[in-house]
């Protein structure tokens, strides 16, 4: 197992694990006729857009195992002005066969020693209520900023912000 910092190189692997996570976790979550449009090659054109507009905010690290990316973790600095966090997890993915193994939080530790190499202090993220993986999020010590109905297709989902103001 490595982790390692993202490049272009990567994108397909880590359109296939967005996809295939998207896909394990919000079953029963978003609507099948959604999640069944979900495709890898789409997901890729989102990720080249990404990497094609990189700043130095931007923190991007992949974990592999074997040569084959099996997770992500994407943040930088904060999109959300209405709440007093300088930074953001955008998105943390890892594919269902290796979630509890420890590879999350390694990830997470990985992403906040880059947040902290850029002088960030404190940073939030979204995650749907219904998100078996919430649990993960608080027991890191997210702690409840607040709230927002959005929209996924055909579902109205609630998102919850959690935030940590020390790490």
């Amino acid at each position: 197992m490595n982790i390692r910092l993202a490049s272009v190189r990567d994108i397909e692997g880590m359109a296939r694990v967005h996809i295939e996570s998207w896909k394990s976790t919000y079953n029963g979550i978003i609507s099948e006729s959604f999640l069944s449009k979900l495709t890898v090659e789409k997901r890729m054109k989102n990720w080249k857009a990404i990497f094609d507009n990189l700043t130095q905010d931007d923190v991007i690290y992949v974990v592999e195992d074997l040569g084959s990316i099996i997770g992500f973790v994407h943040g930088g600095k904060s999109r959300e002005p209405d709440f007093e966090y300088d930074a953001e997890l955008y998105a943390i993915y890892l594919l269902k066969e290796v979630q509890r193994n420890g590879y999350g939080k390694l990830l997470f530790e990985r992403f906040i020693q880059a947040l902290k190499q850029r002088n960030y202090r404190s940073f939030m993220l979204w995650v749907l209520e219904d998100n078996p993986s919430i649990g993960f999020y608080k027991k890191q010590g997210g702690q409840y900023i607040g709230k927002k109905e959005i929209q996924i297709g055909e579902d109205k989902l609630t998102e919850i912000a959690l935030g940590w103001k020390e790490f």
